[in-house]
């Protein structure tokens, strides 16, 4: 029940993102103090320090991730590099796929938001600029970067993994690596076939 709860409240506009962690807490909270009966009262100052610890660690990921970003921002590196990008390719599915490798190799070092800030005023006017429904494009970068907090070598997502497992962030990384390949399949498919990611959307404003 708890997707059902968190993104039922999300989507239906009854708490935000952040309350909903909220809600996940006290839903857990009562899962395991009255139905489960796996918790006491004795075991909370473990799971609280346990908890401080594992935002701790993404906390400093999220600042370095931020400071790359701030970086990068300064020294212009994303603004220098995709105007080359776009002039040398004349093709929209090269284009693309051209921007799926620069998205990829972002996301897996730069916190997404950070990346959105920077590399959203470049690419989006490029892609329109190639015929791009932006709403396609929106997608391929959101996948983009959603896969970055699942990748080696920062992956905010595999940190956390790691924790909750207790396993080292080597061994979920091996582990992983299969798991992204079904997830790239699926990236190359709503970058090649645009119906895929455009069909449900022209269907509700007909």
């Amino acid at each position: 029940m708890a997707p059902v709860i968190l993104l039922g409240g999300m989507f239906s506009g009854l708490f935000t993102p952040t309350e909903a962690a909220a809600v996940a807490d006290i839903y857990a909270l009562f899962l395991g103090f009255v139905v489960y009966r796996t918790l006491s009262l004795r075991d909370l100052p473990a799971i609280l320090v346990n908890t401080a610890e594992t935002t701790g660690i993404v906390a400093v990921l999220v600042m370095v991730a931020g400071a790359l970003g701030w970086c990068m921002s300064i020294s212009r590196i994303p603004q220098t590099l995709a105007p080359v990008i776009v002039g040398a390719i004349h093709d929209p599915i090269v284009f693309l796929l051209a921007a799926n490798v620069v998205l990829l190799a972002i996301g897996c070092f730069m916190e997404a938001l950070a990346a959105m800030l920077i590399l959203i005023p470049i690419l989006v006017p490029a892609a329109i600029g190639f015929g791009i429904d932006p709403v396609q494009f929106g997608l391929i970068m959101i996948f983009n970067l959603i896969l970055g907090t699942i990748h080696p070598p920062i992956g905010v997502v595999l940190f956390v993994m790691s924790r909750i497992a207790e396993i080292t962030f080597e061994q979920i990384s091996r582990a992983i690596l299969p798991w992204l390949v079904p997830l790239l399949i699926v990236l190359l498919a709503i970058t090649v076939w645009p119906p895929l990611t455009l069909g449900l959307p022209h269907l509700l404003m007909k």
